[in-house]
């Protein structure tokens, strides 16, 4: 029978038990995972388990870190990640945000494109750091990911993107996500996705100022363009944006990809 242990394929005997197993491969481990899921009893293993044996505190070698660290996704989701690619039109608050969920999720490939440099206002809710300021975004945040998942190949573009090189740009693309702070850019790229590249997957961000309530937050869908935000708390002088009600639009954002690439 067989089953995979640290997303590598073994034998192993008809009724042997996670026990049994963490025994025999890995009898140091302090954590198993089966099936996307920690246990801390005993079960029989059925073909086509998967099972991850860790040991708290060791530091893995990189053959075997990136099977451990998609131990707790649903079997399945990781291969299907792997094989996919999206761009990201913008680094800032969404952008920076989704890209390290997508990274964390196990995205195969991110292409990443901005033109502008960190400042010190943007780290009330970007993925950056005090040290990063000065850095062009696109840079830094391949930094950021790369602390996170050295796995996704990321490719960056320091550029201002237009309805030339948009299709360029993002032409590998699977889904593409808008992460603009400008509404004139945001139509831009609407247009130039919808008319230029047919049937590709666009998610915007619309709505997200303030501190308001989290549930006003939502995704609806027009055909093959997607809207999360709550679609009228705009940045404006006396409500600026902040990190907590950005993050739950960036990661509409990002699950929202999920549900495309996964169906």
């Amino acid at each position: 029978m067989q089953v995979m242990l640290n997303e590598r394929p073994v034998e192993i005997n008809p009724g042997d038990t996670l026990r049994q197993v963490a025994a025999r491969f890995k009898p140091e481990a302090d954590l198993i995972i089966w099936n996307g899921f920690p246990v801390q009893g005993d079960r029989p293993l059925s073909e086509g388990d998967e099972v991850v044996l860790i040991r708290r505190g060791e530091r893995p070698n990189l053959e075997e870190l990136e099977a451990l660290m998609m131990a707790r996704h649903t079997p399945g989701v990781h291969a299907v990640l792997k094989r996919a690619c999206v761009g990201i039109a913008g680094c800032g608050g969404l952008g920076s945000n989704v890209a390290l969920s997508l990274a964390r999720v196990g995205l195969g490939r991110l292409i990443l494109a901005d033109f502008d440099v960190v400042t010190p206002s943007n780290l009330n809710r970007q993925q950056f750091f005090v040290e990063q300021i000065g850095q062009y975004k696109v840079e830094a945040l391949q930094e950021t990911l790369a602390r996170a998942n050295p796995f996704v190949r990321v490719e960056t573009h320091r550029a201002e993107l237009t309805p030339a090189n948009i299709p360029l740009v993002f032409g590998p693309a699977d889904v593409v996500v808008e992460a603009f702070d400008k509404a004139e850019m945001k139509v831009m790229i609407i247009e130039t996705v919808l008319t230029q590249m047919p049937g590709r997957p666009l998610i915007v961000g619309s709505g997200m100022a303030g501190y308001g309530r989290n549930n006003a937050i939502r995704t609806e869908r027009e055909g093959d363009l997607y809207i999360c935000g709550d679609g009228v708390s705009e940045a404006r002088p006396g409500r600026g944006l902040m990190a907590p009600r950005v993050g739950i639009a960036a990661n509409h954002q990002a699950n929202q990809v999920l549900e495309i690439l996964l169906g």
